[in-house]
This record gives C-alpha cells, structure tokens and sequence, in this order.
C-alpha cells in the first residue's frame, strides 16, 4: 500500500469512527505504526468474535501492548462496517454505532486527561455485530448463558436529553430492527444494569427523565457499583476528592449530597419485556 492510499485509509477509519479533536493526532499515530505481530493477533481476536453475540466485552489478550490493541481495533472497523452492510444494516446506523468508538476516546480524555481508552473492552462489542446504536440507545444482543435465552442490553451514550419520545422511538426502532435483521435469536427480554435504577435517584429526582426511565424496569437487584455515579455525572475516578465537583445541576448535588452524608450509590439490573413497551 503507498504512503497516499494508507493517508487515504487512515482518513476513511477516523471517520468512520468519529474521531474528532485531538484524539486525531493520536489515532493518526497508531493507524501509522506498522502492523506487528501483536496487531496481527489481536484482529485475530477480533475476527474470531464477529457474529458470535458476545455477552462481555474483550480484554486486551495476553502479550499484545496497549498500542497494538487499539491499532486492531480501529483497524476492524471497516471490517464490521462492509460486514453489516452485507447483512442489509442501513449505512445510518453503522454510522451511528461505529461513532461511539470515537467517543470512548473523547470520553478517556475527559476523564484521565490524555490520549487513551481504559473501555477498549466496550468497544469491541461494536466491532462483534451484537450491539447496535438506535436512535437514542444502544442495544447489545447475547444470550442470558451459555444456553440460556437471548436478551437485549440497553445502554445509555452520554449525548443527549433522555426524554421519554425519544427513549419510546429508541424501542421502537429496536423491536424492528432485531426482528429483521437476526430473527434466529427470538429475544425473550431486554434488561438495563445501570446506577440509573438505584431507587434513590428517582427518590431524589421523580420528576426527571431519569427516573421515568428507570420506572420501564421491574425485578430490580442492586449491586455494589460505587464509582458509577461519579463516573458517569462526572466523568470522575473513585477516589476523587468530591468537594472539588461541580454543582451546577440538581443530578450533580444530588450525587454528592448522599457521598457526603455517608451514602454509597448502588447500580440496579432491570428487565422490561421484549418488544419493548411505551414509556410512562
């Protein structure tokens, strides 16, 4: 390949990823090392995943640097890409879903304050065929076990309001989309895990579009998730010093009133049935 087709390559993949600002730079600089061998290894992992409907994301494999990972992962996008449009998935949301690789980026900066992705696990489920962008939300489709039923994860990206027509467009969209495009995998459910379900957000907050999303949810089981608040109000690590947050929003005092006062904040996994209802 000369110098120009891969310029040409590497433009194509940044793109296609949404890489924008300075993580260019830095993006720019892994597309351009040369492949190693553990580049090569680590698409090997990547191929070896597509189609398979993974219910975790994957972790850098044993011996292949940091640099080399996320050269492969950016390197398979296109892959995916060209084998989703082959599967008649509509270029907008091969867009869409593609673009979050960008942000992990964007969202590393923000919260460690250089180039990087610590949730380069995350993005691989992209790079799966299994998890989907749709409107709003993202939908991560896998079996509950090894045998166990097919259920749809839905998660939440960080850009943009949470109100209930769109969230109701989001499922919607949803429901259509897995029935076409994988109607081997009858979907028993969907279900969320997020701090979002902690009952008292919506304790706090009753009126918000949080809490009325939370509310499409029942059978709620709480777990110890006690840096996800701070991690996704803030952008924030665990053990940062939380007098030094903002408070500009009633959602961030909100957070840090219960941290101060001796609290913890717990994440809820929730089930809603499958197609997925209208909201509240």
């Amino acid at each position: 390949m000369s110098k120009h087709q891969d310029t040409e390559t590497s433009t194509q993949i940044l793109r296609l990823c949404a890489v924008d600002g300075q993580d260019r730079v830095g993006c720019t600089a892994l597309l351009q090392r040369p492949e190693d061998d553990g580049t090569r290894s680590a698409r090997d992992a990547l191929e070896a995943r597509w189609g398979t409907f993974p219910a975790e994301g994957a972790t850098r494999p044993e011996g292949v640097a940091t640099e080399a990972w996320q050269q492969a992962l950016l390197r398979f996008a296109p892959v995916a890409a060209g084998r989703m449009e082959l599967n008649g998935i509509a270029p907008r949301v091969i867009g869409a879903t593609l673009a979050d690789i960008g942000r992990q980026f964007q969202l590393h900066r923000r919260t460690h304050g250089g180039f990087g992705m610590a949730t380069d696990w995350w993005s691989t489920l992209h790079l799966s065929g299994s998890l989907y962008r749709l409107g709003r939300l993202q939908f991560h489709l896998h079996r509950e076990s090894a045998r166990g039923a097919w259920v749809v994860g839905v998660h939440i990206p960080e850009d943009g309001p949470l109100d209930a027509a769109a969230v109701d467009s989001s499922f919607a969209l949803a429901s259509t989309f897995f029935a076409r495009h994988f109607p081997a995998q009858p979907i028993e459910h969907a279900y969320c895990d997020s701090w979002l379900l902690d009952p008292c957000l919506a304790q706090g907050l009753p009126e918000s579009n949080m809490a009325r999303f939370a509310a499409r949810f029942s059978d709620v089981v709480l777990h110890e998730a006690p840096g996800d608040a701070l991690y996704f109000t803030f952008r924030a690590p665990a053990d940062v010093d939380v007098s030094t947050l903002p408070r500009k929003s009633s959602l961030q005092r909100l957070v840090l009133e219960r941290i101060e006062a001796g609290g913890h904040w717990q994440a809820g996994r929730g089930r809603a049935a499958w197609p997925l209802p209208a909201g509240h």
